[in-house]
């Protein structure tokens, strides 16, 4: 029996100085900001997340900024590009704004779709993408209105040292369907209306290394805990090894790096961001986890201070 996931829940990438990270994906792309909590493993570390209005799976890219951290090399063994999905009709608009913040950017085309592609303040490299499938966003924010908004994720590119493997597990245990062949990639497409292309490349990259401005993982759907813990059973019957449950608060994660070296996540799409604050105030406070609470005023002393701001 193959489990088939609905798509990616969210991306989290290493970059550089927090207020330059809000900037560019609150301020220039226009995305939520619907958390503010700190790195569970480093502390002194910010976690941002950035979504639609709510935050839900298939919209959530997040980030751990460092802002002294050694640059990275996007290669073999991490998602490539992240590519984001716009309103049928919203490029010209995204040619112009992104012109307008001097932001370079080149035009490809790739399986009849046309894509715009730059890299964000960091390095991290992106794409837009037109898409009829998905909810248009309702988050307006910067002169961005919900006619052009990102809706979330179109999906992402694989850059795998072993792309027979890569493209094995997505398609026969992951439960992605192959949709085509073009060039240098091949396209999987899972049941949800976003997050849901996955291109891998299947010519070599170099290998990777992390740093600012590369994925660290990418992370599929479970519906709920009981599922998740399935997945995890599931995957350990095909030989992978998985990490135990994890509690990241508004979801549970489970790890494990696929053949081709990418870091793979499963995580739960409950309880969702609005466990602690409301869904108007997504984003407002620093969250931190029970155990870190008695080293908020520490904590605060720490972190550099940071803002969502119209630029």
């Amino acid at each position: 029996m193959t489990k088939r996931t609905e798509g990616i829940h969210h991306i989290t990438a290493i970059v550089g100085h927090p207020q330059e990270n809000i900037d560019f994906y609150a301020g220039v792309l226009g995305l939520r900001l619907v958390k503010k909590t700190i790195n569970f493993d480093d502390p002194g570390t910010y976690h941002l997340y950035f979504g639609d209005e709510g935050g839900n799976p298939g919209t959530i890219i997040t980030f751990f900024p460092w802002p002294n951290a050694y640059k990275g090399r996007i290669g073999d063994g991490q998602v490539g590009v992240t590519s984001y999905a716009v309103p049928t009709g919203a490029l010209p608009f995204w040619e112009e704004r992104l012109a307008k913040f001097n932001i370079d950017y080149t035009k490809a085309e790739r399986f009849g779709e046309s894509y715009l592609q730059f890299e964000d303040t960091h390095g991290l490299r992106l794409e837009l993408v037109e898409r009829e499938e998905g909810k248009k966003s309702d988050w307006e924010f910067g002169g961005i209105t919900s006619d052009v908004a990102i809706k979330g994720f179109g999906g992402a590119t694989l850059f795998t040292a072993k792309p027979g493997a890569t493209a094995q597990l997505l398609e026969e245990d992951m439960g992605l369907d192959k949709v085509g062949e073009e060039g240098e990639m091949i396209r999987f497409k899972s049941s949800a209306d976003i997050g849901n292309v996955i291109d891998v490349k299947i010519t070599p990259n170099g290998r990777g290394t992390m740093g600012v401005g590369t994925v660290h993982h990418i992370a599929w759907r479970a519906k709920d805990d009981e599922d998740q813990l399935a997945w995890k059973a599931y995957i350990e019957e095909k030989g992978y090894g998985v990490t135990p449950v994890q509690d990241r608060s508004y979801f549970n994660a489970i790890y494990f790096r696929e053949h081709g070296e990418i870091l793979f996540e499963i995580a739960t799409d409950p309880p969702g961001f609005a466990t602690d604050e409301t869904k108007e105030g997504l984003g407002t406070d620093l969250k931190l986890p029970q155990q870190y609470e008695q080293y908020r005023d520490q904590l605060n002393e720490r972190l550099i201070p940071i803002k969502v701001r119209e630029l």
